[in-house]
């Protein structure tokens, strides 16, 4: 199995184009800033790519372009979580055969698995399709409904799945967080995933991370990691409260819709959203744009 995953790893956006198919010669203008940013990793088709947005069939077409595009420069992490099982376990086992880094799934969200346990067989036997890469847990409680503590899913899933590598963990519960890091000595990789509270992440233990606005403001994240990592908390801390301002705006402006809004204000254009998201009007654009800029975003996105 490949060494753990640690530093900014950046989940990616799926390019769409305006009839709402897929861009996918966009990506690798995408891939090309992704490194030229100093990327830890790329994690594709998540919810910040849209992936329960996206069909099986474009779920492995956006996920083999990225792993041509990144693949031999960094680990590409590929999210194959769905609702159905059986198109979980295809996806898993296409990320193999391309020759991803690992993949990781999240919770199925209409019929939720109501223990731990359910919730291990699940994984179980997503991860048995691709046996040969790390497995990554995908723990979104927001999203997904399911909020099981994922310190007593590491116990049950650890004697069930061998390629159990850890949990990419999206959420704000610190206590969590910090005994999942703690489990069997350490064990286990886990990447924080709330941008919000990266410097607590970091505080807590967590060496690599996972967040939506590393895409367009990689620069911040980096200086806090490298802040934090010198001892030097004034600078890590003032870099984590312009990430809670833009994290503000952003919200303010619709979420992922006013993420891709936020790319295309940097010149790279990720197209629209798909239904049910709405994308910004010009009129909204440019009052992000305006937002953006009273925040001194311009500035503080860059490294």
């Amino acid at each position: 199995m490949a060494q753990d995953l640690t530093g900014l790893i950046v989940p990616t956006f799926t390019p769409m184009r305006g009839d709402g198919g897929l861009d996918l010669d966009a990506i690798d203008k995408l891939a090309g800033a992704l490194i030229d940013d100093g990327a830890d990793g790329a994690f594709v088709c998540g919810s910040t790519g849209e992936s329960v947005s996206l069909t099986v069939s474009e779920r492995i077409e956006a996920a083999q372009r990225w792993q041509g595009s990144v693949g031999k420069n960094i680990p590409v992490i590929v999210h194959v979580g769905n609702s159905c099982l059986t198109d979980c376990k295809a996806l898993a086992a296409h990320a193999q055969k391309i020759g991803a880094s690992a993949i990781a799934a999240m919770a199925p969200c209409f019929f939720k698995p109501a223990t731990v346990d359910d919730l291990a067989s699940f994984c179980t036997e997503i991860a048995a399709a691709a046996p040969e890469i790390p497995f990554y847990f995908y723990h979104m409680p927001l999203r997904t409904g399911v909020n099981l503590p994922m310190v007593d899913f590491l116990k049950v899933a650890a004697g069930k799945i061998p390629n159990l590598a850890g949990i990419k963990f999206t959420s704000n519960d610190l206590m969590d967080l910090g005994r999942c890091l703690r489990f069997d000595g350490g064990r286990f990789n886990i990447l924080s995933g709330c941008d919000e509270i990266f410097l607590a992440g970091l505080a807590v233990g967590a060496t690599g991370a996972i967040g939506t606005t590393f895409n367009f403001a990689f620069g911040l994240y980096r200086r806090i990691l490298t802040a934090y990592q010198s001892g030097d908390m004034t600078t890590a801390q003032d870099a984590q409260a312009k990430s809670r301002e833009l994290i503000a705006v952003l919200s303010k402006f619709g979420g992922l819709s006013a993420c891709k809004a936020a790319m295309k204000i940097i010149d790279l254009d990720c197209g629209p959203v798909r239904l049910p998201l709405r994308n910004l009007s010009d009129k909204q654009c440019d009052a992000l744009r305006a937002e953006l800029d009273g925040i001194g975003f311009f500035d503080f996105r860059k490294a």
